[in-house]
């Protein structure tokens, strides 16, 4: 028996009926006949353009812009969601974003406009988590036709936290389904169009319906599986939502480091991470990874399960050495190396009955240097065409120690032991790292493909590796230049 989906949509509580099919995009119900909302638009269905913004209300307050094009509807459940029709005032009037829009010439043909105004609408509430202005409120809105300096005006015009009234709170999850031929455990079931779409309130109750599903969707932010239905159109028969599960949401930090929960997404750990110096490389990744749509659903939980080899986040488990905690209803929990973590392209160690819950990330010893990089076509908003992270131990001039891990250089995230070896022990000097730079070429064969040839992948994986050293050697050397 299946319950239904309840969300607040622009102020007012939804309840779909239960034949609305729950692994279709937000997107496509939003702009289909049963809600009607055409002002969300559908630009590259990849979470690129941001032309398909809305924003989730958050209990505490904070807006979180969302791609409605990579969210499933049945994860909506329980939240509050605004799109931008949802701004206007109740005369119907024009909301201060869209007046400042309008007044500045931001838009043109208007087709991306309103997600724009929705990205300006979430940056207007001063608790936003990442920083960074207008220009890092823009990332996930890629469109420029009216001109980039006409809607940097328009941000700058609108007041502080412009809130339509406030919404009621969300419903709570729905009671566990009554008892169905096969029973399984969970916090909220819908079953429409051929598919069973799981919400479990708990990790036991997980592990239980990974168990009997060994073959469903486990979902945690979607932004990569997302694409399946956007793209692909795919309708997979089963799926397993993480998003309800508390065990996954936890997210500590102490003296030695960090306990990730598997359903966190990027959002939360920049925030915690953007207040700690000794995170501070990571957390600089980390606003270069996707956007604040992307960053407000996807988890490193899910960018491990997908093993990536460009995964922007996993290079840095490697080179701190990572732990990742697994569970089974079988076996109970395991810990394996984020070493050993990934077998082959998109293949990792987890059997086919487990999950990922948690990520222990070790703090940086003291007196380390820790550097992330990412080489890509953008530098918002765009896949890696290669990127590394980098820890050293330094002793009285001498390298005493050196993790060098890389994404998009093999079919896994993978260490240079070569270049490892040739810096351990050496001097800190430049000469030093061009000898590890030449190792660098044994450690890998990169492949071409569109994001960038095999050659320039090694050449700027020998680059990466050079700059180290004035990393290391002149900390007050400017390492990239920006335009104002």
């Amino acid at each position: 028996m299946s319950g239904c989906i309840e969300f607040v949509l622009n102020g007012a509580p939804r309840r779909l009926p239960p034949e609305t099919r729950p692994g279709q995009t937000l997107l496509d119900w939003l702009r289909g006949p049963e809600a009607g909302l055409t002002g969300t638009k559908e630009g590259c269905a990849e979470g690129d353009c941001g032309a398909c913004t809305i924003v989730a209300e958050e209990p505490d307050g904070r807006r979180t812009p969302l791609n409605a094009c990579l969210a499933l509807l049945g994860q909506m459940h329980g939240r509050s969601l605004r799109t931008v029709e949802g701004l206007r005032g109740a005369d119907g009037a024009p909301h201060p974003v869209q007046r400042a829009m309008a007044e500045a010439d931001a838009t043109q043909c208007g087709f991306c406009t309103p997600g724009i105004v929705m990205s300006a609408w979430a940056h207007a509430r001063p608790t936003e988590e990442d920083g960074g202005g207008a220009h890092e409120a823009l990332a996930g809105n890629l469109c420029r036709c009216t001109g980039y300096r006409p809607i940097l005006e328009a941000f700058s015009r609108i007041p502080e936290d412009v809130a339509p009234a406030p919404s009621p709170s969300a419903p709570s999850p729905a009671a566990p389904p009554a008892p169905a031929p096969v029973a399984l455990p969970g916090g909220g079931r819908f079953t429409a169009g051929g598919q069973d779409f799981h919400l479990p309130e708990n990790l036991a109750s997980l592990l239980t319906l990974r168990a009997a599903l060994p073959e469903a969707w486990l979902l945690a932010g979607g932004t990569d599986l997302g694409l399946r239905v956007s793209e692909h159109r795919e309708r997979p028969p089963a799926i397993l939502c993480l998003s309800a599960v508390p065990e996954l949401q936890r997210l500590e930090a102490d003296a030695t480091g960090l306990r990730i929960g598997a359903g966190v997404t990027y959002g939360r750990l920049l925030r915690l991470v953007g207040q700690d110096a000794g995170f501070a490389p990571l957390a600089t990744l980390l606003r270069r990874l996707g956007s604040r749509q992307i960053r407000g659903m996807g988890t490193l939980g899910g960018n491990l399960g997908t093993a990536s080899p460009i995964g922007d986040a996993l290079p840095p488990l490697l080179a701190l050495g990572a732990r990742i905690t697994v569970a089974s209803a079988r076996a109970g929990e395991r810990v394996l190396a984020a070493d050993a973590f990934f077998t082959g392209y998109r293949r990792t160690l987890l059997a086919p009955d487990e999950v990922i819950t948690r990520i222990d990330l070790p703090r940086p010893p003291p007196g380390a240097v820790f550097a992330c990089e990412k080489l890509s076509k953008r530098h918002d908003q765009d896949i890696s065409t290669l990127s590394a992270a980098f820890l050293l131990r330094i002793e009285g001039g001498t390298i005493a120690g050196a993790r060098l891990a890389f994404g998009g250089m093999a079919a896994t995230p993978a260490h240079a032991p070569l270049a490892e070896a040739a810096l351990t022990g050496a001097p800190l000097a430049d000469a030093s790292f061009a000898t590890a730079a030449q190792a660098l070429a044994r450690d890998f064969t990169p492949l071409s493909d569109w994001r960038g040839s095999a050659e320039y992948r090694a050449a700027g994986a020998a680059g990466l590796l050079r700059r180290l050293y004035w990393r290391v050697a002149r900390p007050d050397l400017a390492m990239e230049v920006h335009a104002p």
